[in-house]
């Protein structure tokens, strides 16, 4: 570890100690953890992570550097970044640059060199917590009164720092050495696409199996989105607690059963509220590649990708809901569907970006209901 001293520090009075790396300063926001193996250059730009300091518990990050195809959003998102590792020399040849240049030149904070596994255990037991994460103040009672006074998530609306500006196309799809799971159909079909921060690899799904998109952003009303004429709807995923977003639970709410809809996380979260029901905030959250998941249509388990810390509840469905898929490690909901209109849901990230692929199909599921 060659960086200078740093500190994390929890609002249970917990502070971590180690090397930072990246940009140096002082940041806040929710300390959670993600347990993939690889893909944390899609953890840094989701712009799901807006408001979060995000460890990883796999022990080695870096490795393989950094490239600009692997991008979810066109900047990181993570407000600070926790490794007990941290790979100074990528070997990979896709790699243009290495993570802690990355992060410096984006000015994100990075700290290197704690015991994950003990910030991981505590989040796990005591739930997730506002931290501080700096550079520049390394006493500890002051790091741990920032850390109580820091807004947490519940009830913020963060969605409003990550949605686009303004509308735009858009018409990639897949890159050829990653599309064997999902094979590329022509454009049949117009799609508007609601963007409460949405990940980049949803769209060149979409466009993937045969999509026309055009990207509104998510506070958009019901007359602008049902203006562009479209065949089907498309929820995104986002950051933060759903509950605040009243502007867009209303025009979910106007929009519902007019087009074939589909939700991913926070869309799918969003279009439970307009529809009655109710959600709640996890203990720690999901975040990693390697959730399973039940689909109680096929009786089949599908490995997911997730990153959410709120979770619709099962039991406030209303009648017209049904659920279609359940988490397996603690039987929360994963999916449900309208029994009348044509729209579904998933909490989950079925694009998937960087594994694994076994929800691909709720694209061509899609395609097909707006056939």
């Amino acid at each position: 570890m060659s960086g200078k001293p740093a500190k994390l520090a929890l609002e249970d009075g917990t502070v971590y100690t180690g090397r930072s790396f990246g940009a140096d300063g002082e940041t806040f926001g929710e300390a959670v953890f993600n347990t993939s193996m690889t893909g944390y250059q899609e953890v840094l730009t989701d712009p799901s992570y807006k408001g979060q300091i995000v460890a990883m518990t796999y022990p080695l990050i870096g490795n393989y550097g950094v490239n600009p195809d692997d991008v979810e959003s066109g900047r990181p998102q993570v407000e600070g970044f926790v490794v007990r590792e941290l790979a100074r020399m990528p070997s990979n040849f896709r790699a243009h640059g290495s993570l802690d240049d990355y992060l410096r030149e984006n000015g994100v904070l990075g700290l290197e060199g704690i015991d994950t596994r003990a910030l991981v255990r505590r989040l796990r037991v005591r739930g997730t917590m506002t931290a501080v994460l700096s550079t520049t103040d390394l006493d500890d009672a002051s790091l741990v009164r920032k850390a109580r006074s820091a807004p947490g998530i519940v009830g913020r609306d963060l969605v409003r720092a990550v949605v686009p500006p303004r509308p735009f196309d858009w018409s990639a799809g897949c890159p050829g050495e990653f599309a064997s799971y999902l094979p590329s159909r022509p454009a049949s079909h117009h799609v508007v696409a609601l963007d409460f921060g949405m990940k980049w690899n949803i769209l060149r799904c979409l466009v993937q199996v045969g999509c026309k998109v055009t990207v509104l952003p998510g506070t958009a009303t019901a007359e602008q989105v049902l203006a562009q004429r479209p065949d089907g709807i498309f929820l995104s995923n986002g950051p933060g607690d759903p509950a605040p977003l009243g502007y867009a639970i209303g025009t979910i709410r106007d929009l519902a059963g007019k087009r074939p809809t589909f939700g991913i996380c926070l869309g799918h979260q969003l279009l439970a509220l307009a529809l009655g029901a109710k959600t709640f905030k996890l203990k720690f959250g999901h975040r990693g590649a390697n959730q399973p998941v039940l689909n109680q249509r096929t009786n089949r388990v599908e490995i997911t990708t997730q990153n959410h810390g709120f979770a619709v509840a099962t039991d406030t469905l209303p009648a017209d809901l049904e659920p279609t898929h359940v988490n397996l490690n603690d039987g929360t909901l994963e999916g449900m569907r309208h029994r009348r209109w044509p729209l579904f849901s998933v909490q989950y990230h079925p694009e998937a970006s960087a594994g694994p692929h076994d929800s691909a199909y709720l694209f061509d599921e899609f395609r097909k209901l707006m056939g």
